[in-house]
C-alpha cells in the first residue's frame, strides 16, 4: 500500500506522529508530501529522525502556517498537481491528512483530484488553538467545511474525538502511540543528590502554556531542591524568566528521554493537546504525571493513582508540594503510568488500526475491546 501523508508543520510532534505510523507499517510505502517551519526545525534536520526504507518526501513549496488567501489558493494548486500526477502514475492508494491547514486543503484537492480514500487527523482541535472566541469561531467554521468535502475524521484520543462530537461533526479515534519496552531507559546522570526534578518537553510556544510553567516555577526559585527543566526550545523561549528552569534546547531522541526517566515529577501546562507523544512518552518511561485538565492530556491520567490534573498554578504547586512531601508514593504512581502505557498507549497494536483505516476495514469495536483502563 501507498500512503500520502499530507503535512504542512514538519515538526515536532506532528513529524513524531507520522514518523510512528511508518515504523508501525514497515512494509508499506509512506510519501511526505511536507512544509517547513524554520523557526521550529529545518525540514532537513526533521527528516533525520524517518526510517529509510519505507519512506520518500516531496517538498510542499507553497505551504505555511498562517490563514492568507492568496497563499493557500496557491497551496491548493500545488497539492492538487501533486495528487494528479501521483494518481496517474498509481502511486497512491490513500491520502492521510495531518493538522487543521493540511485537512482543509487537502479534503478540498482530493475531492477535486478524485481520490477517495482520505484520513483526517487534527493532532490538536485547532478550534482550541485561538487566543480568543473570535479565531476559535473560524476555526470551528473551517472544521465543518472541511468535514462537507469527504473524507474520514480519525482523533488521535478520546477527549479530542468529544470535541469534534460536540462541533456535530462524525469522527472515530485511535490513541496516539509510543514504544513500550520493558528495557530501562538510562536517566541523564546530572542530577544532583537531594534535587526534586519536575521536567516538561516541548515546543516553547502558546500552546504549551510556558508562562504558566514559569510561574509554578517562580514559587519554587527559593527552594533550592526543586529544579525545573524544559526540554525544548520555541519562539516564547524569553518567557521562561524563573532562576530555577533549565531550558535545554533541542535534543535527541535518546537524550530527550534521558531527561525524561530522570524527572520526578512530569509536569504539562498545555492549553490543549491532541495526545501528547511527550507526555506518553513519560508514561512508558514509568513518570508520574501532573497534567493541566485539558483535551488530550485528561486522557493520559488516572486522579491519584498515575498522577493529577490541575486547573490553576496554586492548584499545581499545591500537588508539586504534596508529592515531595510523600516520595515513596510517586514510585507507585510511576509503575501505574508504565501499566496504562501498556494497555492504551501501545504504538505497534494502536498504530496498526490506521492500516486498517486507509484499506476501509477498521471497525472502532475492535479498538474498543483492547482498552481496558478507563
Amino acid at each position: 500500500m501507498i500512503i500520502l501523508h499530507v503535512v504542512e508543520p514538519f515538526a515536532a510532534g506532528i513529524a513524531v506522529f507520522v514518523k510512528t505510523l511508518a515504523e508501525s507499517m514497515p512494509h508499506d510505502t509512506h510519501l511526505i508530501l511536507h512544509g517547513e517551519r524554520r523557526q521550529v526545525m529545518s525540514a532537513r534536520e526533521v527528516k533525520k529522525i524517518f526510517p529509510q526504507k519505507n519512506v520518500r518526501f516531496i517538498r510542499w513549496h507553497s505551504a505555511q502556517r498562517s490563514i492568507n488567501p492568496i497563499k493557500d489558493f496557491r497551496a491548493l494548486q500545488e497539492l492538487y498537481r501533486i495528487l494528479q500526477r501521483l494518481k496517474r502514475r498509481n502511486l497512491v492508494d490513500a491520502v492521510h491528512l495531518h493538522s487543521s491547514k493540511s485537512g482543509l486543503l487537502g479534503r478540498l484537492a482530493c475531492r477535486m483530484a478524485g481520490v477517495n480514500q482520505v484520513v483526517y487527523t487534527p493532532n490538536g482541535a485547532p478550534f482550541l488553538a485561538g487566543k480568543n472566541p473570535v479565531s476559535n469561531f473560524l476555526y470551528r467554521s473551517l472544521e465543518k467545511l472541511g468535514s462537507g468535502l469527504g473524507g474520514e475524521v480519525v482523533c488521535c484520543s478520546q477527549s479530542e474525538l468529544q470535541a469534534y462530537q460536540r462541533l456535530g461533526i462524525k469522527a472515530r479515534y485511535i490513541n496516539n502511540g509510543v514504544a513500550v519496552s520493558a528495557a530501562p531507559v538510562s536517566a541523564i546522570a546530572d542530577k544532583l543528590p537531594g534535587k526534586f526534578r519536575i521536567v516538561t518537553s516541548g515546543r516553547i510556544e502558546h500552546q504549551k502554556n510556558p508562562q504558566a510553567f514559569n510561574q509554578i516555577a517562580q514559587y519554587f526559585a527559593e527552594f533550592e531542591q526543586f529544579e525545573f527543566i524544559w526540554a525544548g526550545d520555541g519562539q516564547d523561549r524569553h518567557v521562561l524568566t524563573a532562576p530555577n528552569v533549565q531550558v535545554t534546547g533541542w535534543l535527541n531522541a535518546v537524550d530527550c528521554k534521558g531527561i525524561i526517566a530522570s524527572a520526578d515529577l512530569y509536569l504539562s501546562t498545555s492549553l490543549y493537546e491532541g495526545l501528547s507523544f511527550a507526555v506518553l512518552e513519560a508514561l512508558a518511561l514509568q513518570r508520574p504525571l501532573l497534567l493541566s485538565q485539558c483535551i488530550g492530556n485528561k486522557d493520559a491520567v488516572r486522579n491519584g493513582l498515575n498522577g493529577d490534573l490541575f486547573t490553576t498554578e496554586q492548584d499545581a504547586i499545591n500537588k508539586i508540594l504534596s508529592y515531595y512531601n510523600n516520595q515513596d508514593m510517586l514510585v507507585v504512581m510511576g509503575d501505574f503510568s508504565q501499566k496504562i502505557a501498556h494497555q492504551d498507549f501501545d504504538m505497534q497494536r494502536n498504530f496498526e488500526n490506521y492500516r486498517q483505516v486507509y484499506s476501509g476495514d477498521f471497525r472502532p469495536e475492535q479498538l474498543m475491546s483492547k482498552l481496558s483502563v478507563n
